[in-house]
């Protein structure tokens, strides 16, 4: 279970919490097979333009397809509006405690059937969870025993978990004890008090609300009222590549979402993030290094903005040892071995974020470089070599972004559930290439505000 979720960009996983996924594979065999071949398949794909195949099911479903029988593979997405940011703000760890337990007990199948039933097909069951989705991911072969039967079990977790209450008050448990752990870590403590400190009393703060206290009050009619109120069919996007036709692809969600919950009306949207005031937050540990992060609300998935702000990115700190950040931080001072920046686009405004970690006694001086030269970045903008490699490194490494199936399904997942176009993979490249000086310096002018940033020191002197 997760209890300080945060999404991932796809350009950079800084870190991902185990709780984020929870997979079911124990054919280690068959699924290295399944690994090999999608790479394969993907490495195809990628040659030419994606044919995504879209249609809206009766029950509100929105379906995101890629046909391809070149190999026996089939992957499948079903998510929901069922994030972190749909917590209450009474019961935070709820939304993730939900999803948990969507694998651990479902049409009287206890977990262990579960994992039997998977693995006896050599496919794999798993959780995917954000500050906006939630859902479950299937990989199998695409036979016809193998397929009916991965599906079967996805069916009956998406369609029927059973929240057993024994396996409730044991992942209760379980995550108290990983919790109270995970609160005496530098880098978790900095995490969590710096998305409370960006978002404030926005709803993707919630995550950062979760206690000890606050999961144990968690109740079975808790789970199962989110459950009937974000589980929905008319909110749910499946998105599916492989080696199944269009007809067998309709066919198959319909086995997926046909006996999900119904409700009137829709969800409310998400409100608006606030732009915090610029504070800065010391936190006495005993760690030996400093945990800095510094940031502000960024933008959003379908922002704009998106291709300045993420080509700049690129150059500022995205780029690794190809960054401003590294450069003057690292090359010249010697004060890190690595500082990154990213932006998390959401449904709302997701973070902009720098990190890095450092000498307790170089904490000061280390922060007064970064901050001097994301000032000077906001200022000036990139120059116009520093743009011309950051396309080329960009463009040139797209192909290695959707090279397996699990990326495009990724990729799949993304344009559908917010809505983006269906020419977004085929077009990414141009988007990139078509950036310029003038639009990078212009959105980060506008969108950046160093005096606006919050900031988080674990480890300070």
């Amino acid at each position: 279970m997760l209890t300080n979720s945060r999404a991932t960009t796809e350009a950079q996983r800084h870190r991902e919490n185990p709780g984020f996924r929870n997979t079911l594979c124990l054919c280690a065999s068959v699924a290295k097979n399944l690994v090999f071949a999608g790479l394969l398949l993907a490495a195809t794909a990628a040659q030419a333009a994606l044919p995504i195949q879209h249609w809206q099911m009766e029950n509100g479903t929105r379906v995101y397809f890629v046909e391809n029988h070149d190999l026996p593979l089939l992957d499948i997405s079903v998510e929901f509006p069922a994030g972190g940011g749909r917590d209450q703000k009474a019961k935070p760890g709820l939304a993730s405690m939900t999803h948990h337990l969507l694998t651990l007990g479902a049409g009287g199948l206890t977990e262990d059937d579960i994992s039997r039933r998977m693995a006896d097909v050599g496919a794999s069951l798993s959780g995917s969870f954000d500050q906006d989705r939630a859902g479950l991911r299937l990989r199998t072969l695409s036979s016809e025993r193998e397929r009916g039967q991965a599906l079967e079990v996805m069916a009956k977790a998406l369609q029927s978990p059973d929240f057993p209450e024994a396996v409730l008050q044991r992942e209760k448990t379980r995550s108290i004890a990983e919790l109270k752990e995970a609160m005496t870590q530098p880098e978790f403590i900095a995490d969590r008090t710096f998305n409370a400190m960006l978002y404030g009393e926005h709803p993707y703060a919630l995550s950062s609300a979760v206690t000890p206290e606050a999961i144990d009050a968690l109740r079975r009619e808790d789970l199962t009222g989110f459950y009937r109120a974000h589980y929905r069919a008319d909110d749910a996007v499946v998105a599916l590549i492989g080696d199944v036709t269009p007809t067998q692809a309709r066919e198959i969600v319909a086995r997926l979402t046909s006996a999900l919950p119904r409700a009137e009306g829709k969800l409310p949207p998400l409100p608006a993030v606030i732009m915090p005031q610029g504070e800065t937050r010391k936190i006495a540990h005993p760690a030996t290094q400093s945990h800095i992060l510094l940031g502000q609300p960024g933008m959003t998935r379908g922002d704009p903005d998106y291709f300045p702000l993420y080509v700049g990115n690129y150059i500022l700190g995205g780029g690794g040892f190809a960054s401003r950040l590294i450069e003057e931080v690292r090359q010249k001072r010697g004060l890190v071995y690595s500082v990154y920046s990213y932006f998390l686009p959401l449904q709302q405004q997701g973070p902009f974020q720098i990190g890095l970690q450092t000498k307790r006694e170089q904490a000061d001086e280390a922060l007064a470089v970064v901050r001097k030269t994301l000032q000077a970045f906001v200022a000036k903008g990139p120059t116009k070599d520093e743009l011309k490699k950051a396309k080329q490194n960009l463009v040139g490494g797209f192909p290695l972004r959707i090279d397996s199936n699990k990326k495009i399904l990724d990729y799949l997942a993304v344009i559908g559930y917010y809505r983006l176009p269906l020419s977004y993979l085929d077009d990414f490249a141009g988007k990139v290439e078509n950036v310029t000086l003038d639009q990078v310096k212009d959105a980060f002018a506008r969108r950046i505000k160093p005096e606006n940033m919050v900031t988080v020191v674990v480890g300070a002197d």
